[in-house]
């Protein structure tokens, strides 16, 4: 599971839809992975606009990953006067494309409740009792 994809999942539990504390899931006990990726600028480029920045700036520092900056990097950080990719767009194809979340667990901040991740797949199946 890709990091860029935690930053659109919340918890399944109907009582926790309507809280803040829902989103994001923390990751707890995880184990990361890096595959490298051919890079793609445009995917990254319009994606960026989707993120929930404090979002992602929570889980690098909770996954003890390079700390990102406060804001989103603007267009001209994402391209440099030559029309080639900066750093820092690398930097972030690195981390929403190429990290991601091979096993360990993603938790609700409100509920507690744990979804298990295992081999890059989380599964968000709750038990009767919780639906």
């Amino acid at each position: 599971m890709k990091l860029l994809t935690l930053n659109f999942l919340t918890c399944a539990r109907k009582t926790c839809k309507a809280t803040a504390a829902s989103f994001p899931l923390h990751c707890r006990e995880v184990e990361l992975e890096q595959v490298e990726m051919d890079p793609n600028p445009l995917f990254i480029k319009n994606m960026l606009p989707r993120l929930d920045w404090k979002a992602m700036k929570g889980l690098t520092q909770e996954l003890g990953l390079p700390q990102l900056p406060n804001e989103a990097p603007s267009e001209e950080e994402l391209q440099g006067a030559d029309g080639e990719p900066t750093q820092v767009l690398n930097d972030l194809h690195t981390l929403l494309m190429e990290t991601s979340v091979v096993s360990g667990k993603l938790v609700c901040g409100n509920c507690e409740y744990e979804y298990p991740v295992k081999d890059g797949i989380a599964s968000f199946l709750l038990p009767s009792h919780m639906v």
